[in-house]
């Protein structure tokens, strides 16, 4: 009976550790192309939580101001979409190439996503 129990106990340990969230995006790189100066500089990031746990992003961060990211509020549930969205400011004219970093509790707790392009007169 104790090895029964001790199977069944570390059978559940064994699943617990195995259940995460994770996070699948459609695109880690967003391309802007070349565009106007003063353009609409928002574009968005479309993931999905291919985990089976809910997917809580705690943080979004931008290596510069010029670009400004959000996240959403409320934890993404197992099979749900979700959106990062960013905000380059386009009256900064010249090349392109942003890093924004997402915190979350998924299996790859950090993930890079990119922005590149070109803003012109």
């Amino acid at each position: 009976m104790k090895k029964l129990i001790a199977f069944v106990v570390f059978g559940f340990l064994s699943l617990a550790t195995y259940a995460q969230a994770e996070m699948t995006f459609e695109e880690t790189t967003i391309d802007y192309g070349t565009i106007e100066k003063g353009a609409d500089g928002l574009r968005v990031f479309k993931f999905t939580n291919t985990g089976d746990q809910p997917l809580v992003i705690s943080n979004v961060r931008s290596t510069c101001g010029c670009t400004v990211p959000s996240k959403p509020t409320e934890p993404v549930a197992p099979g749900e979409t979700g959106e990062i969205e960013v905000k380059y400011n386009t009256k900064l004219v010249g090349p392109i190439r942003r890093t924004i970093t997402v915190y979350s509790n998924a299996v790859e707790e950090v993930t890079p996503l990119k922005i590149k392009g070109n803003v012109s007169e």
